[in-house]
């Protein structure tokens, strides 16, 4: 009788064990939500729905992989629900540097970096400026005379309060000796939208979404934000070249909430690294003009670091909210 029940009971462990092996080996089970934080339309929910169908192919499987926005606050109420989801692999999303880090800081924010565990990189886009073609500033040099004339009067609109397009807005203003009037929006396709129907004078954008939306509306880009020439934007002259040394960028990448199971994360990882990798991937981001630049975990989050380091130095003596 003892014999059986020994049977028995190692029966019972080895269904249990065989059970949760193919539990794990089964994710996902079932939909993946991937939260973008800004409005549809925009940069970032652009590049992550071009990615969501190459990530589905690498998870295998009948995997589905779901977009969802959770615009507002400068990103933060996205970022946050990423940080809240429970860490089982089925809610991650895109974070935006500087505006990730940048928002911890300034106030007091709904999550921190640390609930944020960064899975993989894919766009490193520095910023511009963007004006109506038929407007009156055709230069950089245009928009300092005027503002220099006209303290506040140039009105600039933005992704929001500490986005990387509201301090690139800063950074200018400060090496220029001009004011401009703030003009935050919840995300690049409002901003966009507000330049071309001429309800501000001026756009801070990142260069693929401006050169993306240069190809409909009737808007001019009048620099970008890097060290050199981008070349998702040809002939488009750098702030450095034209006499300011202005320099800002924003990364984009994928997060999930800290705590994954490691199989867990070691799939999520390895299935973004390859679909970010895939040809088909990376000709979708070059006609949207992204700046693909990958960054698997542990460089990503070292730039993060990096990011959050200067910003708060930044902040200790240029805090850029009031």
């Amino acid at each position: 009788m003892k014999f059986w029940n020994a049977l028995s009971l190692a029966a019972a462990a080895g269904a249990l064990f065989l059970s949760a092996t193919n539990a794990e080996a089964a994710y996902p089970e079932k939909p993946i939500t991937m939260i973008v934080a800004f409005g549809a339309g925009g940069g970032t929910d652009l590049l992550i729905r071009a990615l969501a169908p190459f990530l589905e192919k690498q998870l295998g499987d009948g995997s589905r992989v779901e977009v969802v926005n959770k615009p507002g606050a400068g990103g933060e109420i996205g970022f946050a629900a990423i940080a809240d989801a429970a860490p089982d692999g089925y809610t991650i999303g895109a974070i935006n540097s500087p505006n990730v880090n940048a928002i911890p800081i300034e106030r007091q924010a709904r999550y921190s970096l640390d609930r944020l565990d960064p899975l993989y990189n894919l766009v490193d886009d520095p910023s511009s400026f963007a004006v109506q073609n038929e407007g009156q500033f055709k230069t950089l040099t245009d928009v300092v005379t005027f503002a220099k004339a006209n303290p506040n009067s140039v009105t600039v609109g933005t992704t929001g309060i500490g986005s990387d397009d509201h301090l690139a807005m800063l950074v200018f203003q400060r090496q220029a000796g001009v004011t401009f009037t703030h003009v935050p929006f919840q995300g690049s396709a409002a901003n966009e939208a507000a330049l071309a129907n001429k309800k501000i004078m001026l756009s801070a954008v990142n260069i693929g979404e401006a050169m993306q939306y240069k190809q409909k509306d009737p808007i001019a880009v009048l620099g970008v934000m890097s060290d050199k020439a981008v070349e998702q934007a040809p002939g488009v002259a750098t702030f450095k070249d034209q006499g300011f040394a202005a320099l800002m960028s924003s990364l984009r990448g994928i997060a999930a909430p800290k705590g994954l199971p490691p199989d867990v994360r070691t799939k999520l990882v390895d299935a973004l690294g390859k679909a970010a990798n895939d040809p088909g991937f990376q000709a979708k981001a070059k006609e949207l003009y992204q700046p693909v630049r990958l960054l698997p975990p542990e460089q990503y989050a070292a730039e993060l670091a990096e990011s959050t380091k200067e910003l708060r130095e930044l902040w200790a003596t240029n805090p850029w909210l009031k």
